[in-house]
């Protein structure tokens, strides 16, 4: 069983930073286009950053140059590095685990991890 585990939320004043992880047990973590969502009350999941198996990033326009998304297949881990934090950045954040095989489509989500920005 694919497990997802998110860590490194919390409650944050506008300007500062936080590093999110998220851990993935339970297959080959290096096959997968990892991914970061978010979620604030009232309002549909958006997608924040991926990555791809090779490395390649790709970020929604609200957070670009802002936050920063790594891997490290050693320790079956994503990173979300989440620099010059706003308000409108406070939701829940879900990291995200797919990949396509022979036609079948294996997608993973972890439970979240609540992000607020707020003096």
């Amino acid at each position: 069983q694919v497990q997802l585990v998110e860590s490194g939320g919390g409650l944050v004043q506008p300007g500062g930073s936080l590093r999110l992880s998220c851990v993935v047990s339970g297959s080959i973590f290096s096959l997968y286009v990892m991914g970061w969502y978010r979620q604030a009350p009232g309002k549909q999941r958006e997608l924040v950053a991926t990555i791809t198996t090779g490395g390649n990033t790709n970020y929604a326009d609200s957070v670009k140059d802002r936050f920063t998304i790594s891997r490290d297949n050693a320790k079956n881990t994503v990173y979300l590095q989440m620099n010059s934090l706003k308000p409108e950045d406070t939701a829940g954040y879900y990291c995200r685990a797919s990949r396509t095989s022979w036609g079948s489509i294996y997608d993973y989500w972890g439970q979240g991890t609540q992000v607020t920005v707020s003096s």
